[in-house]
């Protein structure tokens, strides 16, 4: 193709996978810069609003294409192709098959197969509908992270949504961007990009704005692709294929949608679940084999064994453990913290350190530059916030430090939109960053100190960049002025000032001595000292306009250094005092100055002791494994700063062979690593790259540590509450089992409770309150325990213990009643037929029983240690519902004459529900005295677990 020649036409059509995306990409990888913006129709202003518009329309939205969803009858059916579906469903066949063999055939045969078919369908109906809350869910909350990158429009550098991107639009990239769509590069510097997405190499590949040799688009060294991320450097870059037309998308297509996976503690569940299937199997077949000696009929035996088996297996587990998880996520969500796997949920709950940035987490991230010294003196700055509103004193001699720190930066200072109404506050009229927020607030003081960036830069355009980086904690601009090229650096003053041989001081330029190295070197950490983040700025004469980055940062004259105050999120010190006292460890990992970070850290109290542990990266290199497992073995307070991302990933592995569980917060591109291996990576939601949110599992929308601490408070909550409807569930089996054994080897001819009323059971009084326990919210002392050891089953021996003690207590109270029923009567038990009035009124009572103890039961699981009444009886309504609706269905079971000949039952009097309220209560109050009994026999340190 020839020079210029545009390679957009009115067929390439974004939305058709046949547009020829790749082929524009082969196309504009060997033309120069201005043939690029020509051949695809823009100019290095970008597009115009309306341009952009109309290429819309006709490329479609830059997004791939969503995954053909199933019919919701085809999800409604996949709920019945579960195993413990299955079972119920050929349990009801063979109920049905039974029931046609009979001779006479029993109605009660048939009644047993239609309440199996019951179970299925309503355990079918909730999973089905939980499954369609939860993906409505997981698209509402994924929509909560915008996916934003910056376009040039009429010339203007806007933040847009990606999928407003097309074709000709001019991107400007940075180190920790997710790339948004394909691209030619037309201004690079030291970029570096992984393309692990698309080729499955995971090394850092360089990038150059030159033209290249024609060859596959892939391997074209100067574009980027859509799914790839940018790791260093910066460029700017004219996107050539958007959406479905993209590299990305192309692979997309091809690709299969892959399966999805059960965390750990999904799959525990169904273990657990199987496990107990299999001994309600061999319950029913003990039953079986009991009974029959009896001289019983064998097909009534084996039906009634049959229905006792399915009555038994936790059909309805795993929807209710779904429930659970989802409430979770989404009241996690309403915390400000997203939630993108379930396995986060999980890890919440065992915790056991932190490790956390400073900047943005525990602090604001609002930086207002606070004082600046050059010469030896330092100058006060006033104002507060992005609005350029305030002074520099006497700023005069610091007018070239603060040139230099804005001439160096690619934020922008956006002002408020021209219609904006005027707010009580003139100093926060609605200012913002574009950009980093450090260099927001150095373009701020420049203004205040009558600096006008923009006209620098326009009287001395930039002409290279050598971008930050974390091992350098450098960035440097080389810019063309009147009097030749000038070279201008910033960065972490300990870094600075070693690359320093003169120093501008009182407005003239002197050798950088000892002793003045050891003035800045007091001066920054007198500044550091207070709180403030320092960084210098520098500057010298180069030779060309492309010079080598060592020559550049080599020889600098330094002008001085800029302290800013970034002031701590009120809501830190709260949530740090809560992770101390739930047992979590908390480690700041920053790369401020150590003075910088202690002075952070005591404010917000990570910092308690007079002499905490402070070690730098530096030090940290010189440690061995050894050596840094023995000071991490110190639980003393611990801040690790003038780190890197490499060094934080060396001390989350090191903590995780010390068998903790680590939760890592990261925003940049090179903590993505750490965020990965890290049991919990929590991303920065508002100021974090898109690298660094696609690794992690939990992105925070407002940035702060303490939402961190509300998730794991909602995490521990979620671990309780998946055991509170285990022993919920669990207990009244056992009050089901006693009474049918003790009437077995008692010699009584009939069962104390038949099938169809487990099942019945099961259908009115188990699955809606499973389900509002699996929405109850955190205990007030859910905080005040030691985090949950990572080896601790779900269905631990003190779970276990629960569940005998409360089924226990019901057991005997139904069988109590039902034989006292029975022996009062005076009747022998040879005598007994299923219609005899006696019989079906102790069966009732039998009933009864189980739903008004399961009532208590589901008030009494509600807590672990601490008093029910502490927490209110009224505090989760729809317990209260789902309990008060399983009551109502008993009474209707006992009093209307259709179901009374379905369930065999009959009237009780007010006497008989007296006495089984008394028997609910007796539990509730046991349950109350083995909490106060736990409070008091254990050390408050030694609370944990669930029991």
């Amino acid at each position: 193709m020839g020079t210029g020649t545009p390679v957009l036409t009115p067929g390439d059509r974004g939305r058709e996978p046949t547009a020829p995306g790749g082929e524009r990409g082969r196309a504009v990888q060997t033309l120069p810069t201005g043939d690029v913006f020509a051949a695809l129709g823009t100019s290095p202003r970008g597009l115009t609003a309306a341009e952009a518009a109309a290429r819309r329309d006709r490329f479609g939205a830059n997004e791939l294409p969503r995954a053909g969803r199933r019919g919701l009858w085809r999800d409604l059916l996949g709920q019945f192709t579960d195993l413990f579906a299955v079972v119920l469903l050929v349990a009801s066949a063979v109920t049905f098959l039974a029931y046609g063999l009979q001779e006479p055939r029993d109605v009660g045969t048939l009644q047993l197969a239609v309440a199996i078919l019951g179970v299925v369908v309503l355990n079918a109906a909730i999973g089905f509908a939980q499954e369609y809350s939860a993906e409505r869910t997981a698209e509402s909350l994924q929509a909560m992270v915008p996916h934003t990158c910056r376009v040039l429009r009429d010339g203007e550098r806007q933040e847009l949504p990606a999928p407003g991107l097309v074709p000709g639009d001019v991107i400007v990239l940075e180190a920790g961007d997710a790339v948004p769509a394909d691209c030619r590069l037309i201004d690079a510097h030291e970029v570096a990009v992984n393309n692990a997405a698309l080729t499955g190499e995971s090394d850092a590949v360089g990038r150059t704005g030159e033209p290249v040799a024609s060859s596959p688009v892939l391997e074209a060294r100067n574009c980027v692709f859509m799914g790839t991320d940018v790791v260093a450097g910066s460029a700017k870059a004219v996107v050539f294929a958007t959406g479905a037309t993209t590299e990305f998308g192309r692979i997309f297509r091809l690709a299969a949608a892959a399966p999805r996976q059960k965390t750990p503690l999904q799959r525990q569940v169904s273990l657990m679940a199987r496990r107990v299937a299999g001994a309600a199997l061999a319950i029913g077949a003990v039953l079986f084999a009991v009974r029959v000696p009896t001289g019983q009929a064998l097909v009534e035996t084996f039906v009634f064994a049959l229905g006792v088996m399915v009555a038994l297996v936790p059909e309805g587990l795993p929807a209710t453990l779904s429930v659970s998880l989802a409430i979770g996520v989404r009241r996690m969500a309403r915390r400000h913290a997203l939630v993108k796997q379930l396995l986060a949920v999980e890890a919440l709950g065992s915790t056991t350190v932190v490790c956390t940035d400073k900047t943005g987490t525990l602090t604001q991230a609002e930086m207002t530059v606070v004082q600046v010294w050059a010469g030896g003196v330092s100058h006060a700055v006033s104002g507060v916030g992005y609005a350029p509103v305030g002074e520099v004193a006497d700023p005069g001699p610091v007018r070239e430090l603060l040139r230099a720190a804005g001439l160096c930066s690619n934020a922008r200072l956006v002002p408020p939109p021209a219609d904006a109404v005027e707010p009580r506050r003139p100093d926060h009229a609605g200012w913002r960053v574009l950009g980093d927020t450090t260099e927001g607030a150095l373009l701020v003081a420049a203004a205040k100190a009558g600096v006008n960036v923009s006209d620098e830069e326009a009287a001395a355009p930039r002409v290279a960049e050598y971008p930050f980086d974390s091992a350098r904690k450098l960035m440097s601009t080389v810019h063309k002025s009147s009097d030749g090229y000038r070279a201008y650096v910033k960065g972490a003053p300990q870094e600075l000032l070693a690359r320093c041989s003169t120093v501008d001081w009182g407005g003239a330029r002197r050798p950088l001595t000892d002793d003045l190295r050891t003035a800045v070197t007091a001066a920054s950490d007198q500044l550091a000292s207070q709180g403030l983040r320092v960084l210098a700025a520098a500057s010298r004469g180069v030779d060309d306009s492309h010079p080598a980055r060592h020559e550049v940062e080599r020889g600098l004259t330094l002008l001085g250094l800029v302290g800013m105050l970034d002031p701590p999120r009120p809501d830190v010190s709260d949530a740090v005092d809560a992770c101390r006292r739930a047992g979590i460890r908390i480690v700041m990992v920053t790369g401020d100055h150590p003075l910088t970070a202690e002075a952070v850290a005591r404010r917000v109290g990570i910092v308690r002791q007079p002499a905490p542990t402070v070690i730098t990266g530096t030090r940290l290199d010189e440690l061995d494994d050894a050596g840094l497992d023995a000071l991490l073995a110190d639980s003393g307070e611990l801040l690790l700063c003038r780190v890197s991302p490499e060094h934080k990933m060396r001390v989350v592995t090191a903590l995780q062979r010390r068998d903790e569980v680590v939760a890592v917060t990261g925003d940049g591109a090179n903590d993505a690593p750490a965020l990965k291996h890290a049991d919990i990576g929590v991303a920065m939601g508002a100021s974090g790259t898109d690298v660094a949110r696609e690794a992690a599992v939990m992105v925070l929308l407002d940035d702060s540590f303490a939402s961190i601490a509300a998730a794991v408070r909602l995490g521990r909550s979620v671990y309780q509450n998946i055991r509170k409807f285990l022993v919920y569930l669990f207990s009244h089996n056992i009050a089901e089992l006693v009474p049918i054994l003790a009437a077995t080897f008692a010699g009584f001819p009939l069962v104390p409770i038949t099938a169809v009323q487990i099942l019945a059971i099961d259908l009115g009084s188990d699955v809606l309150p499973a389900l509002a326990l699996g929405a109850e919210p955190p205990e007030p002392d859910v905080m005040d325990r030691p985090p949950r050891s990572r080896r601790e089953r779900l269905f631990s021996a003190a779970v276990m213990g629960r569940v005998l003690f409360l089924g226990g207590i019901q057991a005997v109270g139904v069988t109590t009643v039902f034989f006292w029923h029975i022996h009062a009567s005076g009747i022998p038990y040879s005598d007994f037929t299923a219609d005899d009035i006696v019989y079906r009124e102790a069966l009732t009572m039998v009933q009864a029983g189980i739903v008004v103890s399961q009532f208590f039961n589901a008030l009494a699981v509600r807590t672990d240690r601490q008093s029910v009444f502490r927490i209110g009886l009224l505090s989760n309504p729809w317990l209260l519902a789902a309990g008060c609706f399983g009551i109502a269905l008993m009474a209707a079971i006992s009093y209307l004459p259709p179901l009374q000949a379905l369930f065999n039952t009959a009237p009780l009097d007010a006497a008989d529900w007296a006495v089984l309220a008394g028997f609910g209560a007796l539990l509730l109050a046991a349950e109350e005295g083995r909490k106060w009994w736990l409070r008091h026999r254990r050390p408050r340190s030694a609370k944990g677990g669930a029991g």
